[in-house]
């Protein structure tokens, strides 16, 4: 295939991060006036991480890369279903229980053991909610959680 998989994948990877970065400049700009930090700054860093990684797949594929099949394809399948069920859980159940839930499903299929993965899922769920939260005060959805 000589790298034609990779140069695909990076175009598709492309398209999206033009579209996200995009997307994530669309923000009214807050009451009181424009702020260093917003909500458009960590989809924006997504969004050039996301293009400088596609342009990479596209000026240097892997030569002999293969597409996955099998197993690996069944993972690859498996984390794609996660995280597209993490997008649709994340407001109704709040940033820490569909992170908890996403990551530790996914450093479970890695290999983690559930218990271990689920705890990584959890502890990675509170650090960035607090940080998010009250480092940066940039608010997460608290779902399930949240204190009216």
């Amino acid at each position: 295939m000589t790298g034609t998989g990779d140069r695909i994948l990076g175009l598709g990877l492309l398209v999206l991060a033009v579209a996200y970065g995009w997307a994530s400049q669309q923000w009214p700009e807050p009451f009181g006036g424009a702020e260093g930090v917003g909500p458009e700054t960590f989809p924006t860093i997504l969004s050039v991480v996301l293009v400088a990684g596609s342009l990479y797949l596209m000026i240097k594929p892997d030569p002999d890369a293969q597409w996955p099949v099998g197993k690996s394809a069944l993972e690859l399948v498996i984390s794609l279903v996660v995280l597209v069920v993490y997008t649709l859980l994340l407001e109704p159940l709040g940033f820490v229980i569909s992170t908890t839930l996403a990551v530790g499903t996914l450093s479970w299929r890695m290999g983690g053991t559930p218990l271990k993965a689920f705890m990584t899922g959890l502890v990675s769920a509170v650090v960035v909610f607090v940080l998010f939260n009250y480092g940066l005060d940039l608010s997460l959805p608290g779902g399930l959680l949240e204190v009216n």
